[in-house]
C-alpha cells in the first residue's frame, strides 16, 4: 500500500488521531508546566527539600507508562482524564528539574544587585531569575513535550484514541504500514513541536542573554 492509498483509506481517520493525539499532549504538558514551574519556584526557595522532592519524583519517571496508566484505569475508567493526569505527572519532572536548575544557578552577584537596586524577592524573580533561567526552562519544555508525544501512543491501549492506535493495530494485524501510519506522524509530531518550541524561546528570551549562547 503506497502513501497516497493510505491516505485515501485512513485519512480522516489519521487526521482524528493525530488531533487527539495532540489535545493530550497540549493539556498535559500544560498542566505539568503549572505544577511543574511553581514547584521550582518553591522548592528554589528551600533547597534543602529538593533532596528529597526531586528524587520522589524520579522515581515515577522509572514507573513504566503502561503499568502507571493500568493502575489509573483500574480507578478512573476509560475516560480521557485517566490518560490526561498519567501523562501530566511524566511530564512533570524534567520541566520541574531543568527549572529548578536554573533558577539556583543564577549568578548571585546578579541577585545581590538586584536587591541592592531595591528590588523585591518577586521583582528578583521575574525581572533576574526568570529570565536567566529561561533556556534552561525551554529545555526542560522540550523534553517533556517530546516525550509526552511518545507516552500518548499509551493511550490506545486502552481505547482512548491517538496515534497508538494505529500502531497497536498494526502489531495486532502484523500490518507495518499501519505501524508505520502511526509511528511517523508521531515523529514528525514531536519534530515540529520541538522546533516550534525553538522559535518561542528565541522570541521570549531577552536579546542580552542570546549573545553567549
Amino acid at each position: 500500500m503506497g502513501v497516497v492509498d493510505f491516505l485515501n483509506r485512513y485519512g480522516d481517520h489519521l487526521m482524528r488521531a493525530i488531533f487527539v493525539h495532540l489535545q493530550y499532549v497540549f493539556i498535559s504538558v500544560g498542566a505539568g508546566f503549572i505544577i511543574a514551574f511553581i514547584a521550582a519556584v518553591l522548592l528554589s526557595r528551600v533547597p534543602r527539600f529538593s533532596k528529597v522532592v526531586i528524587p520522589v519524583l524520579g522515581i515515577f519517571q522509572t514507573v513504566p507508562g503502561l503499568v502507571f496508566i493500568g493502575v489509573l484505569f483500574i480507578y478512573l475508567g476509560m475516560k480521557p482524564i485517566t490518560v490526561i493526569i498519567a501523562l501530566s505527572i511524566y511530564a512533570i519532572f524534567p520541566i520541574l528539574k531543568n527549572t529548578y536548575t536554573g533558577i539556583i544557578n543564577v549568578d548571585d552577584g546578579l541577585i545581590e544587585a538586584a536587591r541592592g537596586c531595591g528590588m523585591s524577592n518577586f521583582q528578583i524573580l521575574y525581572k533576574i531569575e526568570i529570565p536567566n533561567a529561561m533556556s534552561s526552562i525551554f529545555s526542560g519544555v522540550r523534553m517533556s513535550t517530546i516525550y509526552t508525544v511518545s507516552w500518548a501512543v499509551l493511550a490506545a491501549m486502552i481505547g482512548l484514541g491517538g496515534l497508538g492506535e494505529f500502531i497497536y493495530r498494526g502489531i495486532e494485524t502484523n500490518n507495518n504500514v499501519l505501524i508505520i501510519g502511526g509511528a511517523v506522524p508521531a515523529a514528525i509530531l514531536a519534530m515540529t513541536l520541538g522546533y516550534g518550541l525553538d522559535l518561542i524561546e528565541k522570541k521570549v528570551t531577552p536579546r542580552g542573554l542570546k549573545g553567549g549562547r
